[in-house]
């Protein structure tokens, strides 16, 4: 019996999107992979324009280019728009995410103290006494173990620094700093609950920020920075110690580009 193609839908779209774009993050569709239209219209039971649309998107994202005589071609990393949420998820999904996070962390040792330093001498009076708020909600959620409100608290204050660093490009990247700190929640990469250190260091940022002290906000910033690199490293070798974190997953039949 022939099962009919759906119709395009906002649904199946995202599905594909979704399992394709993991797919090339993990590495089972490698670069230089031919994904054929024909094929994947056949095996994922969707229509001609929901592969079309799906294809588009993660061409946007660098992941997939539509070559003359061809087909659609699997890109290398390189070629991918690292810093799209999407992209960073779909990684951090991978079996490399450990370096996934690594990378991001490093990336924000470069930023967010400098944002830390910028908000000191930029912020406003009603800024600096939002993230001494924030810091203080943040304290009490770690003190009673509540993270999910934790984890909320800790994504908007890292973005309230960012923007009250008065640099929009700096501002622009808290979809990046959400994603680590998500990533690493949700990957158990981060202690159930944070030390008194992570806790005061917060506290710190935020007290520095409102006494307009650059130095010292700059330095409690970059702390924070290399703890959640050096909880990161402690918990993935302590819990992978000897044992590989790679996921099969299906994909559609393939061939290699030359």
């Amino acid at each position: 019996m022939t099962i009919p193609k759906a119709a395009f839908s906002p649904d199946l779209h995202s599905s594909l999107v979704e399992n394709l774009g993991l797919a090339i993050a993990e590495g089972t569709l490698a670069p230089n992979t031919i994904l054929r239209l024909d094929e994947l219209e056949a095996q994922h039971k969707v229509s001609r324009s929901v592969i079309r649309e799906a294809t588009r998107v993660l061409a946007s994202m660098g992941m997939l280019e539509s070559r003359r005589r061809l087909g659609t071609v699997v890109q290398p990393e390189a070629s991918w728009n690292l810093y799209d949420p999407q992209v960073i998820r779909w990684r951090l999904a991978s079996a490399k995410r450990l370096d996934q996070l690594r990378a991001l962390n490093e990336l924000r040792g470069a930023i967010e103290p400098q944002a830390a330093r910028l908000a000191a001498e930029r912020a406003t009076l009603d800024e600096a006494s939002d993230l001494v708020s924030m810091a203080a909600r943040l304290w009490a959620a770690g003190q009673r173990g509540d993270q999910p409100e934790f984890l909320r608290l800790d994504i908007e204050f890292h973005a309230a620094v960012l923007n009250a660093s008065g640099n929009l490009m700096f501002s622009q990247l808290h979809n990046l700093v959400a994603e680590v700190l998500a990533g690493r929640t949700q990957h158990g990469l981060m202690p159930h609950l944070p030390d008194h250190e992570a806790l005061q260091l917060h506290v710190d940022v935020a007290s520095a920020i409102q006494r307009g002290e650059a130095g010292p906000a700059h330095a409690a910033m970059s702390r924070i920075v290399e703890q959640s690199t050096e909880e990161m490293g402690d918990i993935w070798s302590s819990s992978h110690s000897g044992s590989g974190d790679s996921r099969a997953r299906e994909g559609p039949s393939v061939r290699t580009a030359d």
